[in-house]
């Protein structure tokens, strides 16, 4: 049995030298990290790594289930792959495995509160823009284009996808600065 151990963080400024020595010390032989959102398993290529490569008995190791994802969906899927491979998960923290019954409901009752979780997060980022723009301090992301710029190459008989596609940029960016006027 292969012990494959498993640490994402979301953003660069995390560490992940905390999961890493914890799953070390949990008997990983191997161990994969990433940073990335645990929103859903799309763009997480060292976890898709690690689900190529699983084996019959062997262990996927993860210090917290959140680590492994947020999304119920996305982790009961992946406990699913598992159990089609022959190999189980494992949770450091609680200390529970897929390998019975117990671990199962467990593993799912967990996936659902990092899943609400998730969704608890959002909400107080949500209400945290909300109250910054009624105070006047939230007003977006600085443009990164001028709309000067935008406006004269569709004046110079560029199309909207051309103009959107050079300038790597969305076409509803374009729209809206076609739509204002300084």
């Amino acid at each position: 049995m292969t012990r494959v151990g498993y640490a994402r963080v979301s953003t660069t400024d995390q560490d992940l030298d905390i999961q890493i020595a914890r799953l070390k010390a949990g008997g990983c032989e191997i161990i994969r990290s990433e940073t990335g959102s645990g929103r859903s398993r799309d763009g997480r290529t060292e976890l898709e790594t690690i689900m190529q490569f699983l084996r019959t008995g062997d262990e996927l190791v993860v210090l917290r289930l959140d680590r492994l994802g947020r999304s119920t969906r996305d982790v009961l899927n992946l406990v699913h792959e598992l159990e089609e491979k022959g190999a189980s998960l494992r949770v450091l923290e609680p200390d529970i495995t897929t390998a019975g019954a117990m671990g199962r409901m467990v593993i799912t009752i967990l996936g659902m509160v990092a899943d609400m979780e998730l969704k608890f997060i959002k909400d107080r980022q949500r209400a945290g823009i909300e109250a910054a723009k009624a105070e006047g301090a939230y007003k977006g992301r600085k443009k990164n284009i001028d709309d000067d710029e935008i406006r004269q190459r569709i004046a110079a008989g560029e199309s909207k996808a051309g103009v959107a596609r050079a300038l790597k940029i969305s076409r509803m960016t374009v729209y809206r600065a076609l739509e204002t006027v300084d």
